[in-house]
C-alpha cells in the first residue's frame, strides 16, 4: 500500500504533502530533521492521508496536490472540519 499524506507543523501552518510506502516511518523522518525541505519547520503531526495501491497512483496524486486546484480540494474537501460534517 501507497499513502499520500499530508503534514502539519505544530509551530505554524506550513504544511507539506508528500508520498511513501511506510508512513510511520516517513512522519519520523521529518519530525527528527532528516527531510532538508522541512527540518525548519518540525515537528509535525499527520493532518490527512490517503491510501493507494500503486507507487505510481501515489506519485501522481501527490502531484495533482500540490497544484493550485489540488491544494484548493485539500483545503475545501480535506483539512477542514466541514468536510467530517
Amino acid at each position: 500500500m501507497w499513502y499520500v499524506y499530508i503534514i502539519k507543523s505544530i509551530n505554524n501552518n506550513f504544511i507539506y504533502i508528500g508520498s511513501t510506502n511506510n508512513l510511520e516511518r516517513r512522519i519520523e523522518e521529518h519530525n527528527l530533521g532528516i527531510s532538508q525541505s522541512t527540518a525548519p519547520y518540525k515537528p509535525f503531526y499527520l493532518e490527512a492521508y490517503v491510501a493507494v495501491k500503486t507507487e505510481q497512483k501515489a506519485r501522481s496524486l501527490e502531484k495533482y496536490f500540490k497544484t493550485g486546484s489540488g491544494k484548493a480540494i485539500l483545503k475545501k474537501r480535506i483539512l477542514t472540519d466541514e468536510a467530517l460534517a
